[in-house]
């Protein structure tokens, strides 16, 4: 039976309140300022992956919209991520973040040494937006609707418990306080008004529980490669390598 506006939206808040990453034992490490440097580090690292591979998602998703007015609302992200003449972009901000644990910019730029499981979530997740139907790719992306806490709650445990932390550092999610609530609010709506059966709503609430197994999935590879001794794969960055000639504190 095809579900209520109201009582869809609640289904797809609800699949955050019990999937969305920020309850991974990785995340309470981080924020709670018991994260070694390597392990930052290693964090810095894999997410870049993900973050990087954000635009090439939403190019892949554009691709496939004819409708010229969703391209231009869509074209945004992209934006946002690579940045413009005016905007800095927030690749460019994750890369100041990683100069700022210590890491080499183009070290990390290259994505060497990124685990093989971030690497094979994040993959799936661009091929998920490439090839599944645009309302599954908009859903999926609803994971925004529960980024603000975790940005927020990271900003206050990074200054409270890391040297590095400070406004230039943070400055990439400072910036998605601000540019998240524009994109979720346009798709969260978007969603509600194309999935109007039965069928169309599971779609997307799978798409948003896969959604939210990517990002559990990074956090599962990190733990098990740099808080759980020995687990570090072969070819994924080991400690000590591709640091920046001067180290921050």
């Amino acid at each position: 039976m095809t579900q209520t506006r109201d009582a869809f939206e609640n289904r797809l808040r609800q699949i955050g309140a019990e999937r969305y990453h920020d309850k991974h034992p990785f995340h309470h490490l981080l924020h709670g300022g018991r994260c070694s440097p390597e392990q930052v580090r290693a964090w810095v690292i894999n997410r870049y992956y993900y973050q990087h591979s954000i635009p090439i998602k939403d190019a892949a998703f554009m691709s496939r919209v004819e409708d010229p007015d969703l391209r231009r609302i869509w074209r945004s992200r992209i934006e946002d991520h690579d940045g413009t003449d005016t905007n800095e972009g927030g690749i460019r901000r994750w890369l100041r973040l990683a100069e700022a644990v210590g890491l080499d910019r183009d070290y990390v730029a290259s994505n060497r040494g990124v685990l093989p499981a971030t690497r094979f979530a994040v993959d799936a997740y661009v091929r998920f937006v490439r090839d599944k139907t645009l309302l599954e790719a908009v859903a999926a992306s609803l994971t925004e609707l529960f980024a603000p806490k975790i940005h927020a709650d990271r900003i206050q445990g990074l200054l409270k418990n890391y040297d590095f932390a400070d406004d230039s550092s943070l400055s990439y999610f400072r910036n998605r306080l601000k540019e998240a609530p524009k994109d979720v609010a346009f798709g969260l709506s978007w969603v509600l008004d194309h999935a109007d059966t039965q069928e169309k709503q599971d779609a997307a609430a799978a798409a948003l529980i896969f959604k939210t197994d990517v990002l559990w999935s990074q956090l599962d590879a990190l733990h098990a490669a740099y808080v759980e001794p020995g687990r570090i794969p072969p070819g994924a960055w080991v400690p000590g390598e591709g640091m920046a000639l001067a180290k921050a504190s």
